[in-house]
């Protein structure tokens, strides 16, 4: 009987050795479930950020590419450059320049572009030039009326700044 009972003892503390064992690689499991959800989700993030980086590191080449091709003296000759290869230098009504600002690493100076009897098209074309530009030009603001003369012709008149690099002091 003592047999018996030692036996019986020693196979309840092995079915009960394997429930706590089964326990504890249940919980182990459940944790590194846990964990591979927070890796996965940390992995999402990486790639927004990392398709984020591409895109603005693509950009500032974009940009360190048009500031290296920049070989004009002022806001008025980039204005002249953009308007006379398109071949409307002459309805360019004039070019006042409104000041130079300051900003951190950049000097920013900006006209005011007169542009008379244009075409819709052409006003289009004169946008694509002034972005596509191989220097950094940016329209600050525009206005658009209708030719008195033609109501099919428009007068433009637009605000634009030429962003030029600060030379540092060397």
């Amino acid at each position: 009987m003592n047999f018996k009972v030692d036996r019986n003892v020693l196979v309840i503390s092995v079915i009960a050795l394997l429930f706590i064992v089964c326990v504890i690689l249940f919980e182990v499991s459940l944790s590194l479930k846990r964990e591979r959800e927070t890796l996965r989700s940390r992995q999402k993030e990486m790639l927004v950020l990392s398709n984020e980086y591409a895109g603005l590191k693509t950009a500032l080449e974009s940009v360190e590419g048009k500031k290296s091709f920049t070989k004009v003296e002022g806001i008025v000759q980039a204005v002249d450059e953009v308007f006379k290869s398109m071949g409307l230098g002459q309805k360019v009504k004039s070019v006042k320049s409104t000041g130079t600002r300051e900003k951190n690493f950049a000097l920013e100076e900006e006209a005011e572009v007169s542009v008379e009897k244009v075409t819709m098209n052409e006003m289009v074309n004169i946008l694509y030039r002034i972005e596509n530009a191989p220097m950094i030009l940016t329209v600050r603001k525009t206005s658009i009326k209708t030719s008195f003369d033609n109501p099919s012709l428009l007068n433009v008149t637009m605000t634009v700044a030429l962003i030029k690099p600060k030379l540092s002091p060397k």
